[in-house]
């Protein structure tokens, strides 16, 4: 049998950090990829920068940040695994300039997260931190006072993308009105209505629970101004994006009573590591939940997300498919029989295609099947050659103006 790869499997580096399930190493050595390395931890910019020098594929978490500098020493890399929802920590302007592929797996763990934050809400809603606290410090708090059912209470969504919707699902369930807010509209599941404004979500949800993502627009979106808008004896959940929440005008609005409890599973900042030291203005308060970035950290969500995002970066490497990507455009193609495949990412501007097809064409070499796809930065061309000539094809292709990579795929 050939080769699946023109390049040998048992050369080919993969570097894994941040203790990735056990399912994605697996995946990869089960189909004769012998050289893959797994690390416990992150590492720091420095010791990736070391580390990642010939490595073609790298799996990284939330807590290793891949920036510039390591990808400028990163001359093998093909491609980035997320594994986990977000690419924050990948700097996904300077991947894509020198072609590296990204996926993640925004998917995977929506379950966990969506789970989680119902089982917040029914602990703070019947005040069972406090009663948990004083029952470890002997003290009896057999009290209905200020406790209360999830059934007919309002739980407002803020973001109702893929958690927002099964959180909207499972709230309905359980006898909640559901109403949500998003910047861009959505179909509602089930009985959710939808709001015209935050303002008008926040004044009549019992709960509101957040799931939208980091950017310029979500920071601080929950502050001092707004928070004042809130239902009296409300409850904020925030499983989302620790940006998102100004914790200090939060713990002001919970000691004042107008907040009556809270559930922060992510903060502005985090500690690089388990036993670090941990802080964060919302110690030591009533009625408060605090974790530690565990809104996705189940056994099931990592073996999901193993999965997942193992099988983007399997697909790639073996038949250039891009789907998924957050760099390189997005293609998805079958093999071709009796061919040899090259991958040709380029720099976006016109001509390159007419470029790639006169230089095989002057050295009559015949494409049996071709793919393009373009970004607003880059082209990313998958070409079928015949397969005597697919080496001097590989050797033209390096040589056309605005060429970023070139790999013989098989």
């Amino acid at each position: 049998m050939e080769p699946t790869t023109s390049y040998p499997k048992d050369k080919i580096k993969i570097l894994f950090l941040e203790n990735i399930s056990d399912r994605a190493v697996k995946h990869f050595t089960q189909a004769g990829y012998a050289n893959v390395k797994k690390l416990s931890g992150a590492l720091s910019e420095e010791e990736l920068i070391k580390e990642i020098k010939d490595v073609h594929l790298l799996g990284i978490r939330s807590k290793t940040q891949v920036t510039e500098k390591v990808l400028a020493a990163a001359t093998k890399l093909q491609a980035i695994g997320a594994f986990c929802i977000g690419v924050n920590q990948i700097n996904l302007k300077a991947a894509t300039k020198t072609g590296i592929t990204v996926f993640n797996a925004p998917y995977s763990n929506t379950r966990s997260v969506a789970e989680l934050v119902i089982g917040a809400s029914i602990m703070l809603i019947r005040r069972i931190p406090d009663k948990n606290k004083a029952a470890h410090e002997g003290i009896w708090m057999k009290d209905a006072k200020g406790s209360f059912e999830l059934r007919g209470k309002t739980l407002g969504i803020i973001g109702y993308g893929n958690i927002g919707t099964q959180v909207s699902v499972l709230a309905e369930a359980l006898g909640m009105k559901v109403l949500y807010y998003d910047v861009v509209t959505k179909l509602p599941l089930g009985n959710a209505e939808a709001c015209k404004s935050l303002k008008d979500l926040v004044s009549q949800s019992d709960i509101v629970t957040l799931h939208v993502p980091e950017t310029a627009q979500t920071r601080n979106m929950i502050n001092k101004n707004n928070l004042k808008f809130f239902k009296k004896g409300s409850i904020l959940l925030n499983y989302a994006r620790g940006e998102v929440v100004d914790l200090d005008a939060l713990r002001k609005f919970i000691v004042d009573g107008h907040i009556s409890g809270a559930g922060i599973d992510v903060y502005p900042w985090e500690p690089e590591k388990n036993g670090d030291r941990f802080q964060t203005p919302l110690q030591d308060l009533p009625n408060v939940i605090l974790t530690p970035h565990i809104g996705g950290s189940t056994e099931e969500a990592q073996q999901n997300i193993g999965v997942d995002v193992s099988n983007k970066l399997f697909q790639f490497l073996e038949m250039g498919i891009t789907t998924g990507s957050h760099t390189v455009p997005e293609l998805s193609l079958p093999p071709q029989e009796g061919t040899h495949r090259i991958l040709h990412v380029h720099n976006n501007v016109p001509g390159v295609l007419s470029a790639i097809n006169t230089q095989l064409s002057n050295h009559k070499i015949n494409i049996l099947g071709q793919y393009l796809k373009t970004n607003e930065d880059i082209g990313y061309v998958v070409l079928d050659v015949d397969k005597k000539l697919s080496k001097q094809a590989e050797k033209l292709l390096r040589d056309v103006k605005e060429t970023i990579k070139v790999r013989l795929l098989y």
